[in-house]
């Protein structure tokens, strides 16, 4: 293994890179999170340097993100930036929790198409809360609902101050063309400097015209990377409660995508639960400090893999190099317009939205394309609590009325010639269901589905004088299910049939022997090893 020294040696230069972008993004996402720019600050910082030394991926890059921003500014608008330190103590200490319990693994039974709908919201939610910004617009009424905001900003257009708008569309322009042809230049980097020059111009009526910056929104960006949090009492409620876990969740499941991507592009494997352990204690040591909520940020990954980072150490260098910048020139960041936040903020929504996904989403399945722009419709009418929450349950509610569907096949004989293999939807359709029918249930027989088999199997007709259920491919029984093998034995024999079984799952073999009905069964000798045996017996 190498020596620290040789990791360095390594990983500086990647390190430095990221710390280039991290400094301006960190300040902006700050402002983006209802925070202020040191908050934000002090969060790339000491989270990013607890999970580099604790994490289980040596790529992800921990930080303010625009995952969190739209949870983060809607408890900011109504609990006030002062109780975000302690939603990121809160966070972390559920992180912990998931990760004592082992519940990281049950993480992906959240689908894509919820995870993208609402990235897509909160993709919105950061753009359009920037609509002050890039419009030069202020005093304006500040509402609980962020839907509000953005209604009480469209009402003042007409109060929009032309060149920070022409500013905030140059900026924005300049961000998207220079990232597309020149990725390996950090552009953020390249635009701050130019921004300060000249907000700071404007400040010394160097200019026809001055520029809303920072500092003017802002009374003091700079400062050592920590700052004294408050505590009371009053902001441990349930509304504490659900925000610190719906951070939790995205912020578990954004670095997880993030390590997992990172591994794609170096053929490495990460560590999950390190890097869910890492995670926890960086976003507590975040709140300590006085800074926010902070998870994985792909696009800072990305470019720390690309900057041809070996080891975490490079993630580490790049909060020790954000702490150094910060100290030496983050009141020079005072003057930076926040117009050019506006900018860097928009193109941070812009490429939050993977377009492939969507439509990937809409030419495969368009139930699952229809549920990710609900959930990002609720999480920018509403709440992005309350997306991610609706859609997680609605998701769940779609997969619990698949699988209650009858899943199998059935075969009908007649004369001992096929006529024919079918699902179990299309046995009611059929008029010639054969003197023999085999049955093969698939996949679980639970609670879930037993009543689609039962109703299925209710509907065979009179002709078939037996019937063969196989359990070959039943890999999964409850007791549910098999109260339900009991009733359809029961069903079938009132009407005369004969019933059988065949090739009995190992996996669920233990239960069926155990049953009252199985017995009986096996001493009619109408219990098989396979269905062709079965097949072949003389039922007369």
């Amino acid at each position: 293994m190498p020596s620290p020294f040789a990791q360095i040696k390594s990983n500086w230069k990647s390190g430095v890179t990221v710390s280039l972008v991290s400094l301006p993004l960190a300040i902006s996402l700050g402002v983006a999170a209802g925070a202020t720019p040191l908050m934000g600050v002090i969060t790339a910082v000491w989270a990013g340097l607890v999970a580099a030394l604790l994490g289980g991926s040596h790529y992800n890059v921990i930080g303010p993100t625009g995952a969190l921003s739209g949870i983060l500014a809607t408890y900011a608008i109504i609990h006030g930036a002062e109780a975000l330190p302690l939603l990121a103590i809160f966070s972390g200490v559920v992180t912990l929790g998931i990760f004592a319990l082992r519940w990281e693994k049950y993480f992906i039974l959240i689908p894509a198409s919820v995870i993208h709908g609402f990235t897509l919201g909160v993709a919105f939610i950061i753009a359009l809360n920037q609509l002050n910004f890039a419009l030069g617009l202020s005093g304006l009424r500040i509402h609980e609902d962020f839907f509000d905001n953005v209604v009480e900003s469209l009402l003042h257009l007409s109060r929009t101050h032309v060149p920070t708008l022409i500013l905030f569309a140059l900026g924005f322009i300049f961000l998207k063309t220079a990232s597309k042809f020149i990725p390996q230049i950090p552009v953020a980097a390249l635009l701050a400097p130019i921004g300060i020059l000249l907000g700071y111009f404007g400040e010394k009526h160097m200019l026809p015209f001055a520029f809303e910056t920072l500092g003017s929104r802002f009374d003091d960006i700079a400062g050592h990377p920590w700052a004294p949090i408050s505590f009371s009492f009053s902001l441990i409620n349930k509304s504490a409660l659900i925000a610190g876990l719906t951070v939790s969740v995205v912020a578990i499941l954004e670095t997880l995508i993030s390590a997992k991507i990172a591994d794609g592009m170096t053929n490495t494997r990460s560590d999950q639960r390190k890097e869910v352990l890492g995670l926890g204690v960086a976003n507590i040591a975040s709140g300590f400090m006085g800074g926010i909520p902070a998870t994985a940020a792909l696009a800072r990954t990305a470019l720390n893999v690309r900057s041809g980072a070996t080891h975490r150490t490079s993630a580490g260098i790049n909060a020790v190099v954000i702490a150094v910048i910060a100290l030496v020139f983050l009141p020079f960041f005072k003057y930076l317009p926040l117009a050019l936040v506006a900018s860097m903020l928009v193109l941070v929504a812009v490429q939050m939205v993977e377009h492939e996904h969507f439509r990937h989403l809409y030419r495969h399945d368009k139930t699952a394309f229809a549920l990710s722009l609900v959930v990002a419709l609720i999480t920018v009418i509403e709440d992005p609590i309350v997306g991610i929450m609706v859609g997680a349950v609605v998701s769940l509610l779609l997969f619990v009325n698949t699988i209650s569907k009858a899943q199998g096949e059935i075969t009908l004989k007649k004369n001992k010639q096929v006529l024919g293999r079918f699902q179990p939807h299309e046995l009611k359709d059929l008029e010639d269901h054969g003197d023999m029918l085999v049955y093969r249930f698939a996949g679980q027989l639970t609670y879930i589905s037993a009543q689609a088999h039962i109703q299925t199997i209710s509907e065979i007709t009179s002709s078939p004088r037996v019937v063969i259920l196989s359990l070959r491919n039943l890999f999964y029984l409850d007791v549910d299910g098999l109260d339900a093998i009991a009733e359809i034995i029961e069903m079938l024999e009132s009407k005369g049939k004969k019933v059988g079984l065949s090739g009995i799952n190992p996996l669920i073999a233990p239960l069926i022997e155990n049953a009252d009905w199985y017995p009986r069964l096996l001493d009619a000798k109408r219990v098989f090893p396979t269905t062709s045996q079965a097949l072949e017996v003389n039922w007369e």
